[in-house]
């Protein structure tokens, strides 16, 4: 190998600028690898311009809002940092309940990025692409300082607006599974040590600090014990039941109530208006400065409350009020002495047990009545962590929020999902290529003419299909995945097949309209042979009937059924530029409002008096 000397003095004779677009072709972790290298090359890609190339090829954001983005961070790899922790939480996640749509689209914020709600609803008299879209805030996380990742859940309690503090786990590349846990932690000794960093530093009880579990993070939950030498129990590992009480007991602890001044935007709206747009930069640096003041002030509580050794402080949520809660719950729930509501237990048990013990010819003694029973809930026990045993293993616990790859199985584009897990599900968006070139995110109507609402049908039911490709036996298949629905009470569940069209069959079918809605004359691309939706197997199996899928020159695909003559007009959609000119609308309480998983087929997001226009039945 060359000495030093010979081996640096090429790159580093570069100019900063020349270095920058060669660095273009570089991971981050490559530009990492270079600074090892030796002490030239280290101060060589410390450059800012060398990270503020990494930061503009991960393509999150635009160049202008990088710069923008630079003044709340240490550096421009401290942003590069958290852009890379947050780009896979991008995109389009969902749930199967209620039934109308829980699609919830993750897009960039200011110095963040912003879960959207998409609620569902009637089509705006302006059309899809000019007509505000409702949406509401289910979560954001926040770059800090040194460009480590802050997490807010929000919600609506009884008419006032909270955010609920709490912390990311590391982000997995692959993740489609988005969950949201309590987390186990460690009562922390020397709290005062975490006062020293410049980042945020939490208050109200959930613990964003990374450097409090450093010296845990290689080690897995199942692993790590606390003073007690007892295991840590994954959150995952308790009943239904449990995750949802402890889930809801950690949210009232940690909430904060938003004040009017925080309320405003969540992120910048379109720069084609540059007042506005101004205007927009200004309130969210003043919410930007009101978050770090929740911080700062967080910061002297967690001093006095450390020096005077009372709770724990703001890191982390102790443990002992939600233990006497939820004992005082079971109190009531159970009235009864140990000892009498063990006897009754097993005198519900005895009959069914001695009369089994009956057929099979054994004795009823007690020994064996309580041997029979210990088998018959061991299954259950097995299954299931108990409450108390997770609350028992830590000292404190945090609010969390968990991107992890799970294995699933799916069926036409349709994440197969668990009822029982807060957490959403990501669905891939495929970028469109020459073979799938119809593949991506579409919003549609029925009725003619496409997208716009008309005199004898204004309010129109506006619906969110995922287009995807399929191969079966050979022939190419293009399914419309249906995952909103804008009416009052369902038509077709989420996830069914608005249509199926064989991309290898064209159709002879003639288009039924001459003009589309500006009289201009229609000129069609293609025509493809499928089958579209129809009722006659049930709610959640409907049955299919014939039709044609119409490829327009003008971009607009229209499916349109062979019998009843329904047309079904859809069109691509940009969901982050509608998100920006939309009308934000308030949330559901928090738990509820980062998963539904109560089963409905009404619209559980119609109760909001700002979009009582917006979701009124549907007439189409």
């Amino acid at each position: 190998m060359l000495p030093e000397p010979y081996d640096s003095s090429l790159l580093v004779s570069l100019p900063d600028d020349v270095f920058a677009i060669v660095s273009r072709f570089l991971s981050p972790r490559d530009v990492c690898s270079l600074g090892l290298c030796c002490k030239s090359l280290n101060a060589l890609v410390a450059c800012e311009k060398i990270w503020l190339t990494q930061c503009d090829v991960l393509g999150i954001v635009p160049h202008k809002d990088l710069v923008e983005w630079r003044n709340g961070v240490c550096s421009y790899k401290a942003l590069c940092r958290f852009l890379l922790s947050v780009q896979p939480l991008i995109g389009l996640w969902v749930h199967q309940n209620p039934e109308l749509g829980n699609v919830v689209y993750v897009m960039p914020g200011f110095m963040s990025v912003v879960g959207c709600r998409v609620i569902p609803q009637e089509l705006g008299p302006l059309g899809i692409e000019d007509g505000p879209i409702l949406w509401a805030c289910v979560f954001e996380v926040i770059a800090d300082f040194d460009g480590s990742t802050v997490f807010f859940l929000h919600g609506r309690e009884k008419g006032i607006d909270y955010i609920y503090p709490g912390s990311v786990k590391p982000v997995q590349k692959s993740c489609n599974v988005l969950l949201l846990e309590v987390e186990p932690g460690q009562q922390q000794k020397n709290v005062g040590a975490l006062l020293q960093s410049k980042s945020f530093v939490h208050h109200s009880g959930v613990e964003l600090s990374r450097n409090v579990c450093r010296s845990n993070s290689d080690i897995s939950r199942s692993q790590r014990v606390n003073g007690n030498n007892e295991t840590m129990v994954p959150f995952s590992k308790l009943a239904f039941s449990d995750r949802r009480k402890l889930l809801e007991a950690t949210t009232s602890q940690v909430r904060q109530r938003v004040p009017d001044m925080a309320i405003g935007p969540l992120f910048p709206g379109l720069r084609d208006d540059d007042e506005n747009f101004q205007k927009d930069l200004v309130l969210l640096w003043e919410r930007r400065s009101f978050l770090s003041q929740i911080y700062e002030l967080g910061s002297k509580q967690l001093v006095n409350r450390a020096s005077s050794q009372d709770r724990v402080g703001p890191t982390h949520l102790e443990l002992d009020g939600i233990r006497k809660s939820f004992d005082c719950s079971r109190a009531i729930c159970n009235p009864l002495p140990e000892e009498d509501s063990r006897i009754k237990r097993k005198g519900l048990r005895g009959y069914f047990l001695d009369g089994l013990k009956h057929m099979l010819g054994r004795s009823n003694s007690t020994n064996d009545s309580h041997m029979i029973s210990k088998k018959l809930t061991s299954s259950s026990e097995m299954r299931h962590a108990r409450l108390q045993e997770f609350l028992r293993s830590s000292d404190t616990i945090r609010l969390t929020l968990n991107a992890s790859t799970m294995k699933l199985s799916s069926y036409r584009a349709w994440p197969n999902m668990h009822d029982s897990r807060f957490a959403l599900y990501k669905l891939p968006l495929r970028v469109p290529r020459a073979d799938q070139e119809y593949a991506g995110l579409w919003g549609g109507t029925f009725g003619w003419p496409p997208g716009k609402p008309s005199e004898d049908k204004p309010g129109k039911a506006l619906f969110f299909l995922l287009l995807s490709y399929e191969e079966l036996q050979g022939q190419q298949l293009l399914i419309a995945t249906k995952i909103l629905e804008g009416t009052h009470y369902v038509l077709h569940p989420n996830g069914s097949a608005m249509f199926i069209v064989n991309i290898n069959e064209p159709s002879d079918e003639p288009f039924p309209r001459s003009t589309d809605g500006d009289s201009f004359p229609v000129d069609i691309k293609h025509v493809f042979v499928g089958e579209g939706i129809a009722s006659g197997y049930g709610f959640r199996y409907p049955g299919s009937k014939p039709g044609s899928l119409f490829v327009l020159q003008n971009g607009i695909l229209a499916f349109i059924w062979k019998e009843s003559r329904a047309v079904l007009t859809l069109q691509r959609l940009d969901l982050q530029e509608l998100l920006k000119k939309g009308e934000r609308v308030p949330s559901l309480p928090p738990v509820a409002n980062f998963s539904y998983l109560t089963k409905s087929y009404s619209n559980v997001f119609a109760g909001f008096p700002s979009a009582s226009n917006c979701l009124s039945t549907p007439s189409y």
